[in-house]
């Protein structure tokens, strides 16, 4: 059954994004861009929808009233393609640094290039990224949040952190608060997986670390924080779906907390 209903969502999740991109196109480059984004957040709830209809997986996001107002930095867990779109709708009006390949694929990239999202050249340095920064500033002085991802790839569920101290660096030169988020949606929609999962996970948005802070002590304070969080809520997750498949690194995280304990 789980199959089956893998195989029917994401037939209808890539249905659903040609079909929107085929019909709604023409409306998204005539509006104006930020109320363009109306498109790209309907299509986020709209996967969220085939989500709890198709696989039977749901979600709830608390600590709504931690994000503060204006230009901040949004910085989620990364374990899933899914914490890429589906958190669009709590977001006013998200602004992220990519690669710059993403802004050569056809008709994606005229997208993405609407919103005005900042590519990047992974490899580069010097130069290149203070334009980075310069672009980031701008786009936060609009009023704009900024997603950066601070483990900057992809993580299974349970695994070690290895968040990259280039966070540290936006959060120096910007200036602005960095709210942290934990979830572990790669229980159910795993990374590099055809299988999606049913069950019921939540979203936890963490309070708001302030400005100012010293670098390194702004970098210890985000990891400490959110991989507490992230360990109350992989717990708390298993706990609620016992028949859900766990990954090797959650297994052995759980073990850890449970002997911590």
């Amino acid at each position: 059954m789980i199959t089956l209903r893998s195989i029917l969502f994401n037939t209808a999740f890539y249905v659903n994004l040609i079909v929107r991109m085929i019909v709604l196109t023409p409306i998204y480059f005539l509006l104006p861009r930020k109320k363009a984004y109306v498109i790209p957040k309907n299509w986020a709830i709209s996967n969220n929808w085939l989500m709890e209809k198709i696989v039977g997986a749901t979600f709830e996001v608390e600590g709504l009233e931690n994000i503060p107002e204006g230009g901040y930095i949004f910085a989620p867990k990364h374990q899933s393609f899914w914490d890429t779109f589906a958190l669009l709708p709590w977001l006013d009006d998200p602004v992220y640094i990519l690669k710059r390949e993403l802004m050569w694929i056809p008709l994606f990239g005229w997208y993405i290039a609407k919103q005005r999202m900042i590519p990047v050249n992974r490899g580069a340095r010097g130069k290149v990224m203070l334009e980075v920064l310069k672009r980031a500033r701008k786009e936060m002085e609009a009023g704009r949040q900024l997603i950066i991802y601070p483990e900057g790839t992809r993580r299974p569920p349970g695994a070690e952190p290895e968040y990259k101290y280039g966070i540290a660096r936006m959060y120096r030169d910007l200036g602005v608060p960095v709210v942290p988020v934990a979830m572990h949606p790669g229980l159910f929609w795993p990374r590099r997986k055809f299988l999606r999962f049913p069950g019921q996970f939540k979203v936890r948005v963490l309070p708001a670390i302030p400005p100012g802070l010293d670098p390194d002590e702004f970098y210890k304070t985000l990891v400490e924080v959110t991989e507490k969080a992230s360990d109350e809520l992989l717990v708390e997750t298993v706990a609620a779906n016992p028949d859900l498949p766990l990954p090797p690194t959650a297994v052995k995280r759980l073990a850890e907390l449970h002997s911590a304990a």
